[in-house]
């Protein structure tokens, strides 16, 4: 098919129309070769239309970047606002103590945060030499700049006058840790030791069955039962009073053969009416418990037990067991304990281990778990098998009355009183019996709050007691060898050093050596002794291998507290006879309370229906003050400013660790200070807002 014939026609015509529109910009060429038409498109002339069309857009987006200059302005606004509450919120929560060890720890507060502020300019002259190169080559004293002849000044100062001494106080705290580990270790190969050749104390008789009627298939005259005194402080015990009066009012004892004493401190008065009516239920049942509120409450704890020693019957009575609030013994507790000191006229204690309901509840109450798991699988049971001596744990024990009246019986001296009374005993020439088969229920502290304070009054109160008795074992009539024991290494060593050393040699001297690298602290120290050791301590609780870093980094965070305590006792400063008592959340489960419930089944089949009916009204009365609770404040986080300020000084000491290069010290004190920033804003322990 042939080509179709040009249109030469169109074509002038085109061209004609673009000579006599120029604005047009429509060209039509013929390429005859290729037989291709081609259009050619010039713009025309700009249009005013739309130069008006770009102006109105130009208005539209000023105003919508205004509209978001705006919303910027009001955000910055909203973000200062928010840090201001921020600063406020956390100088209100840092400033302001809620007690009086708060207040008093001031002075160690304000020596670290000094500390700190020297930590900061030291960091700061460091960057300075190292962008500078003076790490490498040193400036001499005719360096030409002023900056310079200042650092090579203060190398001389550091290398002739600090660091000396301070080597020398870090070797001196490092034989404290190593005599420490030592003892450790020692405990540890004892424990080892019974548990290979399985030594346990030896009671010279046991109660088999219940006393009961002969009917009934009792073999056991009920006059083969000493007269035991069973004793429940507590103060605003709101939480778990029932429970602990529940679980000694159980006890597998006849009843003419016991006495309960609740020993209600309590000053708020619905407390004290729950209890009332607790022990009224108890009462109806036919068990022998009484109520007793001091009007006048001195002396805290040892005021409230030495009030309650100080009855009349309390001579018809051979023993005394003691339990504080949240503790829960078994039903067999006293059959358990008591056989022990028959045929056994010098003991005067027989303390139980304590159990823990809640030592799964959080990362804190495992830790927890940790070091007393410890103490009372190594420390108690070694001491109790070898030397017949140890601190009593203040509950969870049974006292001969007769040790307690030769030694004195409760003082309010310090807030310590279980150790007091232990120490006194001992040096009358009392032995002691620790049972690590017999267990007793207790709770652990789930917040920080809560377990700071605990351990305040524990490291505190030691100390008030050392000062106050070293002059009275140092005159006693005990052999030379108990008395070394008493004050090297149940005082000294157990009570003061390890809390002295904690805290100076890795808080304070470690994040010193990084500036002053003169003086050094050997990685063993810093590292592989200190792993060995929490090896060590978490033996008896095997289950919480998991943890062993975590505790090894808290067990240094809470040597501040332990620090602080332990000067105040020493010291005697305002807070070391402060007493609080530690909160408790009433941890045991309503299947426990049904078992108490059902215990004392056959107690209610023994009363009278004009009894069952007045228990019923005092049921009642109880739901209805149970109802009446009201409902708790809010817990906050807290912010603790002497954790916050050691956080700061270990990160910033970190920092200058990683300008020389030191990797066991750097990720040390990494991750220690992070540790302690942990702790200072408040969240480890229970969940808090």
């Amino acid at each position: 098919m042939s080509p179709a014939p040009n249109n030469h026609e169109f074509q002038e015509w085109w061209n004609k129309q673009r000579q006599t529109n120029p604005e047009n910009s429509l060209l039509l060429h013929d390429d005859s070769a290729g037989h291709i038409l081609t259009v050619e498109i010039s713009s025309p002339g700009a249009d005013r239309t739309v130069g008006k069309d770009r102006s109105r857009s130009a208005r539209q987006l000023s105003w919508l970047w205004l509209l978001k200059l705006q919303q910027i302005a009001a955000f910055f606004a909203s973000v200062t606002n928010s840090f201001v509450g921020l600063i406020r919120t956390t100088n209100r929560r840092i400033a302001s103590p809620d007690s009086p060890a708060d207040s008093s720890s001031s002075r160690l507060y304000r020596v670290i945060k000094v500390f700190l502020i020297f930590v900061l300019l030291l960091l700061f002259v460091e960057l300075v030499a190292y962008f500078k190169g003076w790490h490498f080559s040193p400036p001499t004293v005719r360096s030409a700049e002023v900056v310079g002849i200042v650092y090579a000044n203060w190398l001389h100062v550091r290398v002739n006058y600090l660091a000396p001494p301070l080597q020398s106080f870090t070797n001196f705290c490092i034989v404290l840790f190593l005599i420490q580990s030592v003892d450790r270790v020692v405990l540890v190969l004892g424990c080892l030791w019974i548990k290979f050749r399985r030594v346990k104390p030896k009671a010279n008789m046991e109660y088999k069955t219940t006393p009961s009627s002969e009917e009934e298939g009792g073999t056991e005259n009920v006059e083969d039962y000493p007269m035991v005194l069973l004793q429940i402080p507590m103060c605003n015990e709101r939480e778990v009073y029932h429970q602990s009066i529940a679980t000694v009012c159980i006890q597998d004892w006849p009843r003419e053969r016991m006495l309960v004493q609740v020993l209600d401190d309590s000053d708020d008065l619905e407390v004290q009416l729950l209890i009332k009516a607790e022990v009224q239920k108890w009462q109806q049942r036919g068990v022998p418990i009484v109520y007793r509120h001091r009007l006048i409450r001195t002396g805290y704890k040892a005021g409230n037990l030495k009030s309650a020693m100080s009855c009349d019957y309390v001579k018809n009575y051979e023993f005394v067991a003691i339990f504080d609030a949240d503790f829960q013994p078994g039903p067999d507790f006293l059959k358990k304990t008591i056989p022990y000191f028959k045929g056994n006229d010098d003991l005067g204690l027989v303390q139980t281990r304590w159990s823990f309901v809640n030592k799964d509840e959080n990362l804190l109450t495992r830790l927890q778990n940790i070091n007393l798991s410890f103490h009372f699988e190594v420390e108690q049971q070694v001491n109790g098998m070898f030397i017949n001596f140890f601190g009593f744990n203040g509950t969870a024990g049974v006292w001969r009355i007769t040790a307690l009246e030769e030694c004195g019986g409760w003082l309010e001296r310090t807030t310590v009183e279980d150790m007091d009374v232990a120490v006194r005993a001992h040096l009358c020439g009392w032995k002691f019996i620790y049972l690590n088969d017999v267990k007793c229920l207790c709770e652990l502290p789930e917040s920080y709050e809560a377990y700071k304070k605990q351990q305040h009054r524990w490291h505190s109160g030691p100390m008030q007691l050392f000062r106050m008795c070293f002059v009275d074992v140092l005159r006693s009539k005990v052999s030379v060898t108990k008395k070394a024991n008493l004050i090297f290494l149940f005082f000294l060593l157990r009570k003061l050093i390890l809390p002295f050393y904690s805290f100076t040699l890795f808080c304070i001297i470690l994040p010193l050596t990084m500036f002053l690298p003169e003086a050094q602290i050997p990685a063993w120290v810093v590292c592989y002794v200190p792993g060995v050791m929490s090896v060590l301590n978490i033996l008896p609780a095997p289950r919480s291998f998991p943890f062993i870093v975590p505790y090894l980094l808290f067990e240094n965070t809470m040597s501040v507290t332990k620090f602080n305590a332990m000067i105040s006792g020493l010291f005697q400063f305002g807070s070391s006879y402060e007493w609080i008592v530690t909160k408790k959340l009433g941890r045991s489960s309503e299947a426990d309370l049904v078992a108490y419930e059902r215990e004392a089944d056959p107690l209610l089949e023994t009363t009278v229906g004009l009894q069952r009916s007045a228990s019923e009204s005092g049921l009642a009365d109880l739901t209805k003050l149970e109802t009446s609770k009201k409902p708790g404040k809010r817990r906050r986080n807290r912010l603790y400013r002497k954790e916050l300020v050691i956080a700061f000084v270990l990160l910033t000491a970190s920092a200058r660790s990683l300008l020389s290069a030191q990797g066991i010290h750097f990720y040390f004190l990494l991750f220690q200070g992070i540790t302690f920033l942990v702790v200072g804003l408040d969240l480890i322990g229970e969940q808090v807002s």
